[in-house]
């Protein structure tokens, strides 16, 4: 069984930086596609970036692009995110997923297999 676990949230002032990390155990990291997603209070779940398994291609979100960067280590069997210039708007629970199917341009935020628990972020103004 695949597991995640997300950590590196927290609470910044608008303007700051955070890098969130997912560690994925009972799988091969490198045969998934890995992806971050979050969810504000009282909105829907919403796609933030998709990597393909070798990292060589990436996807984002419009809210967040020039602003977040993601990545992955195969090897260690890690994903990352990277936020900068963070504003209050990206307040939400952020969460990695991944899944079998490779990335593809037409579908990349859908088809998720394994979700991780979640780590929160705050922004203040």
């Amino acid at each position: 069984q695949v597991q995640l676990v997300e950590s590196g949230g927290g609470l910044v002032q608008a303007g700051d930086s955070l890098r969130l990390s997912c560690a994925v155990s009972g799988g091969t990291l490198s045969t998934y596609t890995l992806a971050w997603f979050r969810q504000a209070p009282r909105k829907e779940r919403e796609f933030v970036a998709a990597t393909s398994r070798t990292g060589g291609i990436t996807y984002y979100a419009d809210p967040v692009k020039g602003r977040f960067t993601i990545s992955r280590d195969n090897a260690s069997k890690m994903g990352y995110l990277q936020m900068n210039r963070l504003k209050p708007e990206d307040t939400a629970f952020y969460y990695c997923a991944v899944r079998w199917d490779p990335l593809q341009k037409s579908d990349y935020a859908h088809g998720y297999n394994y979700w991780g628990q979640g780590t929160l972020v705050t922004v203040s103004s």
